[in-house]
């Protein structure tokens, strides 16, 4: 597995809210969706991914403090920390929560949104992803604010582009099926967009997923989530991707932020505390498969990181969990 799928995997992407929306010059909403407004629809979610396909028409967004965003036809705009933000034909006018407009169209329970002065039209379709808390997976903090994402072009050009714009003719008729359908494809779509951000990355930049260009780095992350229990050391990694202990502690260093031993200290606790939350593996057991030599030198370093030994980490996170 490589380490851009195994940490998607943890966090556990889940797509389940969609709307359609239609907006007519001039106007201007503001969206910030909660876990919580989606616990009916998509529960378990404790984080949100809000994306916005433009199937029709233009519009500006942005983030506060942040600079305005041009969204066309065949974009995406995704805001992978949930910042709240402003979407609109003219964003300097008073914006309308987007909860004020949403309506429940009855005969499908599909969300829609119809906003504006009546002028051009904007069409668009607007998912939620879910996923897993994010505090301490590597990717959280690699992501930026906004991922701003042209659907027309690259490899996957074709199959997004469809798939959304026959996504959206089904939001519109208010079929049945629509949202499972679309839930699939953001979940698709969000590893795209990840995709495309790494590859546009510049040479210079520094960060996890900067470290997925460079193919040292990249192979040593891939070792390192593919065989998580190995006792490994530098030496040993080293090795394996082709270069020397020193050279790669460097390389790995100024590119990821720590070094690698240090990284997969911290990985092996995030995959632990993932065990811990989603299942009744024994402690002894996920010790084994995160790589500690025993249950006792787990719980020394379990609590050294979170302030609680794992068992007393599960019985809390089962606590938050129950409905």
């Amino acid at each position: 597995m490589d380490a851009l799928s195994d940490l998607l995997r943890v966090i556990r992407l889940k797509g389940g809210v969609f709307l359609h929306a239609e907006f007519t010059t001039p106007w201007c909403i503001f969206s910030a969706v909660t876990p919580q407004d989606c616990r009916p629809l998509l529960d378990g979610a404790e984080h949100m991914v809000p994306y916005h396909y433009v199937v029709e028409g233009r519009m500006t967004a942005r983030i506060p403090d942040g600079a305005p965003v041009e969204v066309e036809a065949g974009e995406v705009i995704i805001f992978p920390h949930n910042d709240g933000h402003l979407l609109g034909s003219h964003l300097d006018l008073p914006p309308v929560s987007a909860k004020e407009v949403v309506r429940v169209l009855p005969e499908s329970g599909l969300f829609v949104i119809r906003h504006g002065g009546g002028g051009a039209r904007t069409r668009v379709v607007c998912g939620f992803l879910g996923c897993d808390r994010l505090d301490g997976n590597p990717l959280a903090a690699a992501l930026p604010p906004v991922l701003h994402f042209d659907a027309r072009r690259g490899s996957a050009a074709s199959w997004i582009r469809s798939s959304f714009e026959f996504a959206a003719d089904e939001l519109a008729a208010g079929r049945a099926g629509s949202g499972t359908v679309l839930a699939k494809i953001s979940e698709l779509l969000f590893v795209e967009s990840l995709r495309h951000y790494v590859e546009a990355l510049p040479d210079e930049q520094t960060g996890w997923l900067a470290g997925l260009k460079d193919s040292f780095v990249s192979r040593a992350l891939g070792l390192l989530h593919r065989r998580v229990a190995e006792p490994w050391t530098v030496d040993d990694l080293g090795r394996e991707v082709g270069l020397s202990r020193s050279a790669l502690a460097e390389r790995f260093t100024r590119l990821i932020g720590e070094p690698p031993m240090r990284y997969l200290a911290r990985w092996r606790i995030q995959l632990a505390a993932h065990q811990l939350r989603n299942s009744d593996t024994p402690l002894v057991r996920i010790a084994e498969e995160v790589g500690y030599e025993s249950e006792a030198a787990f719980n020394r370093a379990f609590k050294r990181h979170f302030g609680v030994p794992p068992a007393a980490w599960r019985k809390q996170a089962s606590t938050l969990q129950a409905p």
